[in-house]
């Protein structure tokens, strides 16, 4: 799968899930070339979003909320994400 193709999957999910105000999908595979844990062809993606579900929530359950979202992408064609999640008027 190609990394365009994977952040149209990541988008969808997120989408799907969190209904964000704002969703921005970094690329970031290319700082990681030759990185042993590139070789094995996943991605490694930067996510900013911001949506009303996190409202009230800490940090680690923001980040386990967006693991989740993407399900079987974070064993198939992510091997790194960096998250970044915000409420709104955050």
């Amino acid at each position: 799968m190609s990394n365009e193709t994977r952040i149209a999957a990541i988008r969808a999910a997120l989408e799907a899930a969190f209904q964000p105000d704002a969703l921005e999908i970094i690329d970031d595979s290319a700082r990681h070339a030759g990185h042993a844990g590139a070789r094995d062809g996943r991605g490694h993606f930067k996510v900013r979003i911001m949506a009303s579900a996190f409202t009230g929530q800490g940090l680690l359950a923001r980040h386990r909320a967006v693991y989740d979202a993407l399900g079987t992408l974070m064993q198939s064609d992510i091997h790194a994400l960096q998250i970044e999640a915000k409420a709104p008027g955050e």
